[in-house]
């Protein structure tokens, strides 16, 4: 029985089991084929949807740059309009012209406009007087900023107020000549013509494109093929100083559909495998060979550019050896580039009495520090020394990898002789400065030595009668009695030598030259030539010198210059007010809040008529003077000399009438470590 039921499984159970598999193998393969034929297109979907996003982002991107680019492009343009008006040289029609040029060239410029510092119209491209407050408040905020801080802004893009006009954004760029504030050139972008102009057409009708502010509300819209499908959406902040700014695109193309036929896709898809495959390794070689072309444009690009150069470049590795110089470094030193190339110091283009320099730095490359700029000079190969500027940076590869340092090299020999003409330029007005202070009080000179020399002559005639009456009376001298006349000769003749050594000290020509000074004696130096003026107007003199004042290095003539022409217009500043007013006070203090070290800070302080706002603004400027006779360069060679001692010149209003002009002197770096020393002990 058993063996029966055996064979009836034997019979028909294995060949059941067999028959299962045979149905289920093919099954799970069409299954597996009718999935990979579903999953296919629904991939090649979702494909085509990630490119299409891709493309969007990447030609928004692109968009974005053009208009940043093209705003860059204005910004460029209207900064140096407003330079051109700063220094003088655009004025009237010429700068009519020019805004004129500009705005028919630029179409989303909606006008410029030149206001002055009461903000009304010197200039404008449009026909209608424009004042600040025709501008947005926005605006209207920017343009204070801009002007607090000098430097360019853009407003948020507001309409102008009280109509329905375009929205603008209006770029500030303040005017300074000097510390002088010329007014504001204020350019108007039509926010709507920055997209109608500024985003290429065939992107306009793929996209619906907008701009909008900081807080999302659309302040312009371009949608040359209809409004966006919300399928494929980038947002991308623009760039604007001061502006918040978005652009957002919104494509108008839908979402891509599977195919309609899956067996026909499929069938395609498998036909034109072979083909695609083909297709794209020919693509892939193209691409191959066109990355070379790029690459080998690029470099020849790179070397056309390199060698176009005016400024030298050299690239060393980490052991200093040169491992590349361009021809401009080869024609400054005059040695050719294969003369350098995998040189080592000491190099042939290093001047000998600079050996010590040189050796320095080159130890400082091998320790891996350079210093980022600095100055040095040269040797050409005929031996010509000149003067560079070398700029240093670390040479790093494409893995982040340090390799040696790459140095750009400036000859600086036109920048030294102009530098050398200017501070002989200077020292030649400073001179005729000071000639021409001497000229104005020559006559109270005069009357000065005119006084001790009548005095040592009537001494002299004094003793000489004396003498005489005595020998022809016979009567006995006694050489004591002259001593008091003597005495009194000596001490007028010691009082007019001052007075002329004081006065050549002042004009003698000479070249400026710093030394520790001390705050009293400068002081006392041109005290003796501003009590001659004094003595003219009746005008007292009040000298306050704080105890154990540091000295201060500075050329000592230079300072009794701005000395004398402050004390000097501070006298005559009193000249028309009552007797008992007229004093002068010379105030010489300590300053430790202006840093570590401290400023020596001298004030000179007058009760007389004080200084209006108009000419406050102007004061220091070149060739502005209230003087009917004066030339205008005193305060400002004042404010140039206290400069090249490393202070600064100001005035204020003294509360009890009157100005203070003060300046501050940097103090002497051992004069402070001497007193700390002498405190310590």
């Amino acid at each position: 029985m058993l063996n029966k039921q055996f064979a009836l499984m034997s019979g028909f159970g294995f060949p059941g089991r067999r028959r299962i598999w045979h149905w289920l193998v093919p099954m799970v393969l069409v299954l597996l084929f009718v999935s990979t034929m579903l999953w296919l297109p629904w991939q090649a979907q979702q494909m085509e949807a990630n490119e299409r996003q891709e493309q969007l982002i990447a030609d928004t991107l692109w968009v974005e740059q053009t208009i940043r680019f093209q705003l860059d492009r204005n910004e460029d343009s209207i900064r140096l309009i407003g330079n051109e008006i700063s220094t003088g040289y655009l004025s009237g029609k010429r700068l009519q012209d020019r805004m004129a040029v500009l705005i028919r060239n630029n179409r989303e410029l909606n006008r410029i406009v030149w206001l002055d510092p009461h903000g009304k119209t010197v200039a404008s491209t449009d026909d209608a007087s424009i004042q600040l407050t025709d501008f947005s408040v926005n605006s209207r905020i920017t343009a204070e900023r801009a002007r607090a801080t000098k430097t360019p802004q853009y407003s948020q893009p507001a309409p102008p107020p009280g109509l329905n006009g375009p929205m603008l954004m209006d770029y500030h760029v303040p005017l300074y000549l000097g510390e002088q504030y010329l007014g504001t050139l204020v350019a108007s972008y039509s926010v709507t013509s920055i997209l109608d102009e500024m985003v290429p057409w065939w992107f306009a009708q793929d996209n619906e494109i907008v701009l909008t502010d900081g807080d999302d509300n659309v302040i312009a819209r371009r949608a040359a093929g209809g409004p966006g499908r919300g399928v494929y959406t980038h947002s991308r902040a623009l760039e604007v100083p001061y502006a918040s700014l978005t652009l957002r695109t919104n494509s108008v193309k839908n979402a891509p559909k599977l195919l309609p036929n899956l067996l026909v896709g499929s069938v395609i898809a498998l036909s034109v495998g072979l083909i695609w495959s083909l297709i794209a390794l020919w693509r892939d070689i193209n691409r191959r060979l066109a990355a070379e072309g790029a690459l080998r444009q690029q470099v020849a690009f790179r070397t056309a550019m390199e060698n176009s150069l005016m400024t030298g470049l050299r690239a060393r590795d980490l052991e200093g050896r040169i491992t590349y110089v361009n021809p401009a470094f080869c024609d400054m030193v005059g040695i050719p580039a294969e003369d350098l190339v995998g040189k080592a110091p000491p190099m042939p283009y290093w001047a000998p009495e600079a050996m010590d320099e040189y050796k320095q730095r080159f130890t400082q490359v091998l320790a891996g520090t350079v210093t980022p700029q600095f100055e040095t000079i040269f040797q050409r190969a005929n031996g010509e020394r000149f003067p560079v500027l070398i700029f240093e940076s670390p040479l790093v590869d494409d893995s982040g990898k340090q390799t040696g340092w790459m140095g750009s090299i400036l000859d600086i020999s036109d920048r030294k002789r102009v530098e050398d003409l200017n501070r002989r330029q200077q020292e030649k007005l400073q001179a005729s400065a000071r000639l021409a202070t001497m000229g104005e009080i020559a006559s109270t000179l005069a009357h000065e030595l005119n006084q001790p020399l009548a005095a040592i002559s009537s001494y002299t005639t004094g003793a000489l009668n004396l003498i005489e009456n005595s020998a022809a009376k016979g009567i006995h001298f006694d050489p004591g009695v002259l001593k008091p006349a003597l005495e009194k000769a000596s001490t007028q003749a010691q009082r007019a030598g001052h007075i002329i050594r004081s006065v050549h000290t002042f004009v003698k020509r000479r070249e400026p030259s710093r030394e520790p000074t001390s705050v009293q004696s400068l002081i006392d130096n041109v005290i003796p030539l501003v009590e001659l003026q004094a003595r003219q107007f009746f005008v007292s003199i009040q000298v306050q010198v704080a105890l154990h004042l540091p000295s201060v290095l500075a050329d000592r003539v230079m300072l009794e210059q701005v000395l004398l022409n402050l004390t000097r217009n501070a006298i005559e500043a009193m000249q028309d007010i009552d007797p008992e007013r007229r004093i002068l006070r010379i105030v010489a203090e300590q300053d430790t809040e202006a840093g570590a070290l401290g400023n020596v800070v001298i004030s000179v302080i007058d009760q007389g008529h004080g200084i209006p706002q108009e000419v406050a603004e102007r004061l220091f400027s070149p060739f502005f003077s209230t003087k009917a006779e004066g030339m205008g360069m005193g305060l400002n060679i004042c404010r140039t000399t206290v400069e090249f001692h490393g202070g600064t010149l100001v005035h204020a209003n003294n509360p009890g009438g009157g100005t203070i002009f003060r300046f501050s002197l940097p103090v002497l770096v051992e004069t402070v470590a001497e007193a700390t020393a002498a405190g310590s002990k």
